[in-house]
C-alpha cells in the first residue's frame, strides 16, 4: 500500500498527468475516489490482527476537504479514528490508529488526526468551532458506518440548536480570518483558502445553511468554488507543495496548467470567484441573522415593518424591498436605480430578492437614457460610502454592464503595482466616493463623479495609454447617459488628463512660468474644468492607496494648483438663457387680475413641470418651495423670474410618495399664505429636520463679484435635502430681502442656486448688508445649527 498510495498521490503533481486528469470536479471525485480506497485497503490491514472485535464499534472517518470530496492532490488528510468506547479495548484502538497513522506519515501525507468517542466528538465541536464546522462534513471511509452516522447526526444536531449562540462566534472568528489573511479582491498574491471570499468561506457558507437559518445561493457562487478550486490543484501540481497563497511567481505555471492565456486572465477569474462567494456569504448571514431575530417569541400576530423610502420602496428588516403593491416587480430600470439609490443613501443593503424581480429580463438601457433614470443614477453616484456595497451587488448580478457595456472589460481586472489596493472596477467605484467627498469644490457635480467613474475604463488588455484609449470611450458612455455635448466634450478632456495635473507636480517645476502654461493649455484655460481636474487627481489618489497620496505628493500639487488659479482669468458671472416666462404671463392674466395666483402643473418623463405665477411680493419664494415640500414632491431644478410687478416661477418636481400636487390645491395654499395664513406649512414645519447624508462637506453661501449691477448676486451650494429652498427663502424674507430671479439646479445631490437679490427697495446691498445676509444663509442651511 505505501508504494502504491504515494505514488498515485504524488502522480498527481506531475504536470502531464495534471492535463489528462480531465475536468477540476472529475479530478477531484477520482482523486477522493482513489484516496478512499487506499485507506480502506490500509484499514484492512490495520484491523486484521484483531479479528472479529475490530468489525463493529469502531470506524474510520475524513473531516475537511477529504470529507467533503474536494480535497487537492497535495491537501493534507484530516482523519478521526471513532470508537464506541466499549466493544474494541484502548489498547487495540492504539494499535489501529498507529498501524493507520504511521503509513501515511511514511508516504509524506500530511495528516490531522484524532481518535475519539461519538461523546467526545460532540464535546470537541461543542468547544472548538473549527473543528465543529470540520465535522459537519465528516464521511465515511471504513469500518461501522453506524458508527460516524451516529457522529454526524450528533454534530448536526447540536450545531442546529446552538445556532443562536454560535453564530456570533462564527462571524467573529470569520473577520478575524480575514483581517489576517487579506481579501482575494484586493490581493496580488491571494490566500485562495483563508482569505476574503476563498475556500474557507465556502464551508461557512454550508455551515449557516446547515444550521437551519438561512438557504443558500447556488448556481454562480458553486461555480466560483469550483473555480477556486481548480486554482488550488493547479497550484499544488505547479509547486509541488500543499500551498493556498498564489504568489507572483507562481501565477505564469498555474495560468498555464489551467489553459489560460496569461496570470493576468487567471487573477480575474479569481478576484471574481472571491467576490461571488463574499458576496454569498454576507448575504447569507444576513438571512441568518433575519431568521434569528424572527424566531423571537412575540405577543400578537407578526406583521412585517415596513419604513416607506418612496417611489413604491421600503426598508424591512435591514434591507431595501419592494412594497406589497410591487412584490412581484417587473424589469424596470428607473425602478431598479432607485431602490439601489435608497439603499445606498440608507448604508444598508438592497435586497438580493428585489434585485432579481427587477432585473428578470432587462434588456439593455437604450441612448440616450431617459431623463429620470439619468437623473436618479446620477443621484445613485452621489451616496458616498454606501454606493460601494450596492454597486457591487448590481455587478454581480450583471446590471452594471447593461447599463455600460464597456465595464465588463475592467470588471475584476488586477491592477498589478504596489500602488493600487484594488481591481479597476473597484477603483473606479472608490473614486467616485472620493470624488462625492470633493463635490462642492466644482461647480458640476454631476460630471466630476461621472468622470470619476469612467477615468480607468480604458485600462483593458492590450491598452499601452489608458487615458488616451478610455477617453473617447468615456465621452461615448456620458452621451449614451444623456449627459450634453458640452458635459460628454469635458468628460473626455478630463479622463485624457486625469494624470496630466499629478504627473507635471510630481515631474516638473511648479514654479515654472511653462509648468503653469501647459497646464492651463491642457484644460482649455478654462477655470472651472481645472477644478475639476484638481478634485478628480485627488480622488483618484486616495482611491488608489495611502502610497499614491502622500504629504510630499499633496504638497506638490497644491502649490501647482495655486499657480495655475493665479494664470486663468475669474470664473465668468452666471447667466440665465432667455427665459419663456412672458409666455406664461397671457394665461396667467386673468387670475392675477382676479387677485388669485395662477398655477399649471405639466405631468413630464421625469415627474412634473409646476409654473405659478403671482403678484410679487416679499417671502413669494419661500412660499411657493415651502408649499411644493409640504405635498412631498422633490425640486430637480427651478428658475425664477420678475417681470414688471409679477414673480413667475418654473418649478421642475418629482414626486415619490404620492401623486402630483392639484393645480387647484397649489391656488388655494398660495392664497393663504399670501394672507399670512401659514396652515398650509404646518405639516412641513412639524417634521424633524433632515441631516445632510454622513461624509458630506459644509454648505457654503458666497458672494460673487461683477455678478450684475442691478442685483448681489449669491452662490449657494449644499446636500439637497427636501424643504431646504424653503429655508433658503425664508432667510432671505427674515432679512428683508427680495429675490429678483434665480437659478436653482441639484447636480448628483448637490444643489447649485444661484440668487439674484435685492434690498426690499430694489437697490443693490451694500457690503455690510450682504455679509450680514451671507451669515444668515449659511446659518439656515445647516439643520443641525453648528454651523
Amino acid at each position: 500500500m505505501k508504494t502504491d498510495h504515494g505514488t498515485r498521490r504524488l502522480d498527481l503533481a506531475d504536470t502531464r498527468s495534471f492535463a489528462q486528469e480531465g475536468a477540476g470536479q472529475a479530478r477531484r471525485l477520482r482523486l477522493a475516489s482513489h484516496a478512499h480506497t487506499a485507506l480502506a485497503d490500509l484499514w484492512d490491514e490495520a484491523v486484521a490482527p484483531h479479528g472479529n472485535r475490530a468489525r463493529e464499534g469502531i470506524a474510520l472517518a475524513a473531516v475537511g476537504s477529504l470529507g467533503r470530496g474536494d480535497a487537492g492532490p497535495l491537501s493534507d488528510y484530516d482523519l478521526i479514528l471513532v470508537h464506541d468506547g466499549r466493544t474494541v479495548g484502548a489498547g487495540d484502538v492504539a494499535e489501529i490508529a498507529n498501524s493507520i497513522w504511521y503509513p501515511l506519515w511514511d508516504n509524506g501525507i500530511r495528516l490531522d488526526h484524532s481518535v475519539r468517542t461519538l461523546g467526545e466528538c460532540r464535546t470537541v465541536a461543542s468547544g472548538d468551532l473549527s473543528a465543529a464546522l470540520g465535522m459537519l462534513d465528516i464521511d465515511w471511509v471504513a469500518g461501522d458506518p453506524v458508527l460516524v452516522a451516529g457522529v454526524r447526526q450528533g454534530i448536526a444536531h447540536d450545531w442546529r440548536a446552538n445556532a443562536r449562540k454560535r453564530l456570533p462566534e462564527l462571524v467573529e472568528s470569520m473577520r478575524a480570518r480575514h483581517e489576517r489573511h487579506g481579501d482575494l479582491t484586493s490581493s496580488l498574491e491571494p490566500d485562495i483558502k483563508e482569505g476574503r471570499g476563498g475556500l474557507r468561506d465556502m464551508t461557512v457558507l454550508r455551515a449557516l445553511a446547515g444550521a437551519w437559518l438561512a438557504d443558500r445561493p447556488h448556481g454562480d457562487v458553486d461555480d466560483a468554488y469550483a473555480r477556486l478550486l481548480d486554482v488550488r490543484d493547479a497550484l499544488h501540481v505547479a509547486t509541488g507543495r500543499g500551498r493556498e497563497t498564489l504568489h507572483l511567481d507562481d501565477q505564469d505555471a498555474v495560468a498555464a496548467l489551467l489553459g489560460h492565456p496569461d496570470s493576468d486572465y487567471l487573477l480575474t477569474g479569481v478576484v471574481d470567484a472571491g467576490r461571488r462567494i463574499s458576496h454569498a456569504l454576507e448575504a447569507t448571514l444576513r438571512r441568518a441573522g433575519q431568521s434569528q431575530r424572527a424566531r423571537v417569541l412575540r405577543v400578537g400576530p407578526r406583521r412585517p415593518i415596513l419604513t416607506p423610502l418612496g417611489y413604491g420602496l421600503y426598508e424591512h428588516d435591514g434591507e431595501v424591498v419592494l412594497g406589497p403593491n410591487h412584490a412581484d416587480g417587473h424589469p424596470d430600470h428607473l425602478l431598479l436605480v432607485r431602490a439601489a439609490r435608497a439603499a445606498a443613501r440608507s448604508r444598508i443593503p438592497l435586497s438580493p430578492t428585489t434585485i432579481a424581480n427587477l432585473s428578470r429580463g432587462l434588456e439593455p438601457l437604450p441612448g440616450p437614457w431617459p431623463e429620470d433614470v439619468r437623473d436618479a443614477f446620477l443621484d445613485l453616484l452621489a451616496t458616498g460610502p454606501g454606493l460601494v456595497p450596492v454597486w457591487e451587488a448590481l455587478d454581480l448580478a450583471g446590471i452594471v454592464e447593461l447599463w455600460i457595456p464597456e465595464w465588463k472589460a475592467v470588471r475584476s481586472r488586477p491592477q498589478r503595482n504596489s500602488v493600487h489596493r484594488y481591481t479597476v472596477d473597484r477603483h473606479l467605484v472608490e473614486t467616485v466616493v472620493q470624488a462625492y467627498e470633493r463635490r462642492a469644490d466644482v461647480s458640476r457635480p454631476d460630471v466630476l463623479l461621472v468622470t470619476a467613474l469612467l477615468h480607468d475604463i480604458g485600462k483593458i488588455s492590450g491598452v499601452h495609454d489608458h487615458a488616451e484609449e478610455g477617453a473617447p470611450v468615456a465621452a461615448s458612455i456620458a452621451r449614451r447617459m444623456g449627459l450634453g455635448e458640452r458635459e460628454a466634450a469635458d468628460v473626455e478632456l478630463l479622463v485624457r488628463r486625469h494624470l496630466t495635473l499629478i504627473e507635471y507636480a510630481t515631474r516638473r517645476d511648479p514654479q515654472d512660468a511653462a509648468t503653469v502654461a501647459a497646464l492651463a493649455e491642457a484644460v482649455d484655460h478654462r477655470l472651472d474644468l481645472f477644478e475639476q481636474l484638481r478634485a478628480l487627481t485627488e480622488a483618484d489618489a486616495l482611491a488608489a492607496g495611502p502610497k499614491a497620496w502622500t504629504g510630499w505628493r499633496s504638497g506638490l500639487v497644491d502649490e501647482l494648483t495655486a499657480q495655475v488659479r493665479a494664470s486663468l482669468t475669474a470664473r465668468p458671472a452666471p447667466s440665465f438663457d432667455d427665459d419663456p416666462a412672458s409666455e406664461v404671463l397671457a394665461d396667467a392674466l386673468p387670475a392675477l387680475r382676479m387677485g388669485e395666483p395662477f398655477v399649471r402643473v405639466t405631468r413630464t418623463a421625469g415627474g412634473a413641470e409646476v409654473l405659478i405665477a403671482d403678484r410679487d411680493r416679499l417671502g413669494l419664494f419661500a412660499d411657493s418651495a415651502g408649499l411644493l415640500a409640504a405635498t412631498g414632491v422633490l425640486v430637480r431644478a427651478a428658475r425664477v423670474r420678475t417681470i414688471d410687478d409679477v414673480a413667475v416661477n418654473t418649478w421642475q418636481i418629482e414626486s415619490p410618495f404620492s401623486e402630483l400636487p392639484a393645480e387647484e390645491d397649489l391656488v388655494r395654499g398660495l392664497a393663504q399664505l399670501g394672507r399670512g395664513d401659514h396652515g398650509p406649512l404646518r405639516a412641513l414645519e412639524r417634521r424633524r429636520p433632515t441631516p445632510p447624508p454622513l461624509g458630506s462637506p459644509p454648505p457654503r453661501a458666497t458672494l460673487v463679484p461683477g455678478g450684475s449691477q442691478t442685483a448681489t448676486v449669491i452662490e449657494v451650494r449644499c446636500p439637497d435635502r427636501p424643504g431646504l429652498l424653503r429655508e433658503i427663502g425664508m432667510a432671505f424674507t427674515k432679512a428683508g430681502m427680495a429675490v429678483r430671479s434665480a437659478h436653482v439646479a441639484t447636480y448628483a445631490g448637490q444643489t447649485l442656486d444661484t440668487f439674484y437679490i435685492t434690498a426690499a427697495d430694489g437697490r443693490v446691498l451694500d457690503p455690510p448688508a450682504a455679509a450680514g445676509l451671507i451669515g444668515t444663509v449659511i446659518d439656515a442651511l445647516d439643520p443641525s445649527g453648528t454651523v
